[in-house]
């Protein structure tokens, strides 16, 4: 059993199918005994994947800023809620509390989450499986603009292998399951 830290968009704009792959995502952590450690938000992505993964009967654990519940965005339903003073506390929380990561579809802060775990990976800092669940191509620009600043040495083709791009659910819980540990 692996405690999943699920980076994602909380914007409540979104096309349907990013809601549908994110609840899809959290239902798929109960059956094969997963818990999610989440942003603690109730919005969007975020508040979709913890939705599915507790009517799978998975533990869902959120970590929110205090900024983040005065605007009442907290995921109150969440097994665990825990607040944080500001975000840098948030993540710090969360990196520590999951085994493992996996990015959905997302903006600015879930480019910023991606890269912190990334970067501390890179840094020999944490060994944890960190997986980018892409199914219909939304970071295709990002993955080739990586591999190009690679060919400038910019970034060490190591570093690029430290994460893993799968295009669906099973392989993303399959990486983990094979991985978490190594």
């Amino acid at each position: 059993m692996a405690a999943i830290c699920v980076f994602c968009a909380s914007s409540v704009h979104l096309d349907r199918k990013h809601l549908d792959l994110a609840f899809a995502f959290g239902k798929a952590l109960g059956p094969r005994g997963h818990s999610l450690v989440s942003g603690g938000g109730r919005v969007g992505m975020m508040g979709a994947v913890a939705e599915g993964a507790r009517a799978s009967g998975a533990h869902t654990l959120g970590v929110i800023p205090q900024s983040l519940v005065d605007l009442e965005v907290a995921d109150t339903a969440s097994d665990e809620l825990i607040v944080t003073t500001d975000m840098g506390a948030r993540k710090n929380l969360m990196i520590e509390r999951s085994d493992a990561f996996v990015t959905l579809p997302g903006g600015l802060g879930t480019l910023d989450e991606l890269f912190e775990v990334w970067t501390t990976a890179t840094l020999d800092l944490h060994r944890k499986p960190i997986v980018v669940l892409d199914p219909d191509g939304f970071y295709t620009g990002l993955w080739q603009w990586l591999g190009e600043l690679a060919d400038t040495a910019f970034v060490r083709r190591p570093a690029l292998a430290q994460v893993t791009l799968v295009s669906s659910i099973d392989a993303a819980l399959d990486h983990i399951e094979q991985n978490r540990g190594v």
